[in-house]
């Protein structure tokens, strides 16, 4: 039988299997029945042998400290581990590494209550021990899990904990990637390789925390909300799951009460759940959550207080959350957030820093956040993957809409196993982000290879996976091939598309770039009947360098390319159809080594270490102008620099006309 035949014949078995659903996750915050200790810090670090990557298991490191097998070096967590040393063999290591630590549990959390341990996220696979006994693995970087250690930890002791994380890509995990083996000088070289176009940083990239809970506890909260009376009127629904019920107690035997408060801590609303833990609150005066520049007080945020009682009003367990009270709709020409059209302007972005790679950083949150707010963007995409939860955070307190995207990036080989990956990060992005107001949309996928006949399945399977887990947004994804071969986009509620005319496309003919963007855009609208929005484009520029004409590569093209670009959009904006405008990239970021790549990709409108390049500038007065035009903002004051006097000159050029 033929290897295209064999090919055929699998791709037809394909099934839309179950995915097992996500319990808990609750972000771990401390309350008057939790407790929160953070693990992160400085852990011992050993690399395993590249060829032989399971040797630490079946040699059990991690039935002892790792000290004791190999040499340990000092690794930050959180942080990628690729570029903190100056060893190119740890930058470049292919397979597992080896994490341990010791830490404390006092004695007071023994009584009545669960300890549980949760890691941000750990890139790609993760394999956790506490006191040399298994208690959780995990598939799929990007994104959280935990477990119960209640019956692992000594109490009052000193505990060890033992992480082996596994950075390996192949063609049936989200993302894809190859290993190979190579023949290099003195023998044989493990070499990874992929087709997306950012460094494959690895490690435990989030923070690490121990928490508990009370024995019966709040495991899960599902917050929704809508608004009448011309906004005036603001519902929030609440649903709660609760864990660790007793088995001669019934959920039914429980009740949530809950407070919700706004930002002065006043309550505004009070009630009571039902026997099903469910319930409704009206508010009255409400505060809608508005984006960025849309309302004078964008990010407006509730915070959200749960009680669980017992039947004799005994209190088990308080557990709190920020929500934002808004409405999403959308149909086949617009999107609207509180019954108001959103015209998103922002950015495709990273997680990427120098030395920290794809680490929790909170000083670079809080710059990458003021530099969204300085150059007027309302929106980011997170490409090509879930960001930290703290991001997320961050985006609902500042009105910046957000388009949430799993970690498939160009997608391709389509099997029963990457149908099945991909859908479960799909659920547990949405199990994790469900609550964020800043979330407006989920992205299935970056570029992937839509053009097979296995690709119309596969994304109609996630597409509506998607839609089931959650109605309440639409679904999207960032498409690269032309709309004529594309299979994916019949599957979407609004249509994305990355395109790099001027750079990929015809680079360096600026006069190739206007009226090609416009009938893209016009033939995915006219296929599809949907909102339309450009997902990237842009063109690498090395900071500093000028050369006039403008030429590729220089600030000079990187701002002629753009303004070709506004041009376009500004003729489809007339169109109701087109939603949206996001420059490919925020900041300059690290990549795979290329001959292709100086040091990475510079597509960034900022560098790496988040200073402007000249097109900063010219962004920032596109964006605020929009803003002026479509939402009413203020210009911030600094937006034009004084040039000169127009009214005085004009007068003097009047006076020497009368002179003559």
């Amino acid at each position: 039988m033929g290897w295209g035949v064999r090919r055929l014949i699998t791709s037809l078995v394909i099934v839309n299997k179950e995915v097992t659903p996500t319990r808990g996750m609750l972000y771990p915050r401390e309350s008057e029945t939790r407790e929160v200790r953070s693990l992160d810090g400085l852990w011992n670090f050993v690399t395993s042998d590249e060829a032989n990557p399971t040797q630490g298991v079946r040699d059990k490191w991690f039935s002892d400290d790792l000290s004791k097998v190999k040499d340990v070096i000092p690794m930050p967590v959180p942080a990628s581990y690729n570029d903190i040393t100056t060893d190119n063999t740890i930058r470049d290591h292919v397979g597992t590494v080896w994490y341990d630590r010791k830490f404390f549990v006092p004695k007071s959390w023994a009584k009545d209550q669960r300890v549980w341990l949760r890691f941000g996220s750990v890139h790609y696979e993760a394999f956790v021990w506490i006191n040399g006994e298994m208690v959780v693995k995990h598939e799929m970087g990007h994104l959280p899990f935990e477990a119960e250690v209640t019956n692992f930890v000594k109490y009052g002791e000193e505990n060890r904990i033992t992480v082996m994380c596994d950075n390996a890509l192949i063609q049936t995990t989200v993302p894809q990637g190859k290993i190979s083996e190579v023949k290099k000088d003195g023998g044989v070289a493990i070499v990874q390789t992929y087709t997306f176009d950012f460094f494959n940083y690895a490690g435990i990239h989030r923070s690490v925390h121990l928490y508990t809970t009370p024995k019966t506890f709040i495991e899960e909260v599902e917050v929704t909300s809508d608004l009448e009376d011309s906004n005036s009127v603001g519902h929030v629904y609440y649903k709660v799951k609760v864990g660790g019920t007793a088995s001669n107690e019934a959920d039914s035997n429980l009740q949530i009460r809950v407070k919700l408060r706004n930002k002065e801590s006043v309550t505004v609303a009070n009630g009571t759940s039902d026997g099903d833990l469910k319930g409704a609150l009206e508010v009255k005066n409400v505060k809608p959550w508005w984006p960025y520049l849309m309302h004078a007080e964008p990010g407006y945020l509730y915070q959200i207080e749960l009680f669980l009682h017992t039947a004799d009003n005994t209190l088990l367990d308080v557990y709190r959350l920020k929500v934002g009270i808004r409405t999403l709709t959308w149909n086949n020409t617009s999107f609207l957030i509180n019954g108001q059209p959103v015209y998103l302007r922002g950015f495709g972005k990273h997680e990427d820093s120098d030395i920290r790679g794809k680490g929790l950083d909170f000083a670079l949150l809080t710059r990458d956040m003021n530099l969204l707010k300085w150059i007027g963007a309302n929106a980011y995409r997170t490409s090509h993957y879930p960001y930290s939860e703290e991001s997320m955070q961050f985006a609902d307190e500042n009105g910046i809409m957000i388009i949430d995207e799993c970690p498939s990036v160009d997608t391709d080989n389509y099997n029963q196993a990457l149908l099945d990956k991909h859908k479960s990060s799909m659920e547990q992005l949405i199990h994790r982000d469900r609550n964020h107001p800043s979330v407006i949309m989920w992205s299935i996928a970056n570029e992937p290879r839509t053009s097979p006949f296995q690709a119309d399945s596969h994304f109609q399977f996630v597409a509506n996976f998607t839609r089931a887990l959650d109605g309440t947004r639409p679904v999207t994804a960032a498409i690269a091939v032309p709309s004529a071969s594309d299979k994916a986009a019949k599957h979407l509620d609004i249509i994305c598309f990355n395109r790099y005319n001027g750079w990929y496309s015809n680079p360096g003919k600026l006069d190739m770039i206007t009226t090609h963007v416009v009938e893209e855009a016009i033939t995915w609208n006219k296929k599809h009947n949907k909102p339309v929005m450009i997902g990237e484009y842009g063109a690498d520029t090395i900071e500093g360098l000028h050369l006039l004409p403008a030429y590729i590569w220089s600030e000079e093209y990187q701002n002629e390319l753009f303004s070709k670009h506004f041009k376009a959009f500004d003729i489809l904006r007339k169109k109701e159809w087109f939603i949206g405008e996001f420059v490919w990239n925020f900041a300059d970021f690290k990549t795979a080594q290329s001959i292709t790549r100086v040091g990475g990709n510079k597509k960034g409108v900022f560098t790496r270490n988040r200073q402007p390049k000249a097109t900063a500038h010219l962004l920032r007065k596109r964006y605020f102008a929009l803003g002026r035009e479509l939402d009413r903002c203020n210009l911030p004051e600094d937006l034009f620099l004084y040039i000169t006097d127009a009214t005085s000159t004009e007068s003097r050029g009047k006076r020497e006309t009368a002179d003559l």
